[in-house]
């Protein structure tokens, strides 16, 4: 169930001496998150559940950057899992600084339609599996009095998406989420924010259809899709020292879809 290959060698950055630990970051808006803070000299740990060949390819670009990293196979709707996991990484490390909740799947169906499986998978992964993690990891933040966490949300989880009933509460949960935890956190100087991407060129987008892809396009008044260094970027502003009197927040990347 839990596997760790490392790799590398770390090199600075704002971000020098910082572990990351990104969850499903072998694809799109995650792995694009863990290029951008390894690039800054964090330790990435790439967490995948199914695609393991694509969280090694992750590592391997780190690595041949010059930057450190390993791939770490963990279920994270999985409770039990996560709490490993998260040992896992003290044990090797130390100390984790920075955690990227990024694990997301989709299972879109019309309400009417929908089955109690579509909607228990989606809530499963993209909201327990942010609770999971944070759970498991917040006792060492407030031990070491410090930690950014990054919840990745969604445009859906704030203007709702038809279609996407099970989706769009589960981002929108994250949002509720990242709040509560931001309160309980502050005082010991852990950030807890989320990011709210808008329509982002992936994986998960390009298996719409031409028709639906043109009428989220006329919904942006940028006129263009995002890219997954936008999110990116974000990520490093928030799991950086820039960032550290910002939490609670939601930054909305989506080209003013959400205004």
């Amino acid at each position: 169930m839990e596997t760790i290959e490392q790799s590398g060698h770390g090199h600075g950055g704002q971000l020098a001496g910082k572990v990351a630990l990104v969850t499903g970051a072998g694809r799109g808006i995650g792995r694009a998150i863990a290029l951008a803070l390894a690039e800054q000299g964090a330790v990435v740990a790439v967490n995948y559940n199914g695609s393991r060949e694509r969280a090694l390819e992750v590592v391997a670009l780190i690595e041949q950057n010059g930057g450190t990293a390993e791939a770490v196979g963990c279920d994270v709707s999985d409770y039990t899992a996560c709490g490993k996991m998260a040992e896992d990484l003290i044990e090797r490390y130390g100390h984790v600084d920075i955690l990227v909740n990024n694990a997301g799947v989709t299972r879109d169906n019309l309400i009417l339609r929908m089955t109690e499986e579509e909607y228990d998978r989606v809530l499963d992964t993209n909201l327990k599996g942010a609770f999971n993690t944070i759970r498991h990891l917040s006792k060492y933040f407030l031990k070491q009095r410090g930690g950014k966490v990054i919840n990745i949300s969604s445009v859906s989880g704030v203007i709702g998406n038809a279609g996407q009933s099970n989706y769009s509460a589960s981002k929108a949960g994250l949002i509720g989420l990242t709040k509560s935890v931001a309160r309980e956190l502050a005082g010991r100087g852990i950030c807890v924010n989320a990011i709210a991407p808008g329509y982002i060129a992936t994986d998960m987008t390009d298996s719409m259809s031409e028709k639906a892809k043109e009428s989220l396009l006329s919904l942006i008044p940028m006129g263009r899709i995002g890219s997954p260094e936008d999110i990116a970027q974000t990520a490093v502003f928030l799991a950086g020292k820039c960032s550290d009197y910002i939490t609670g927040q939601v930054i909305h990347v989506d080209g003013g879809m959400a205004m």
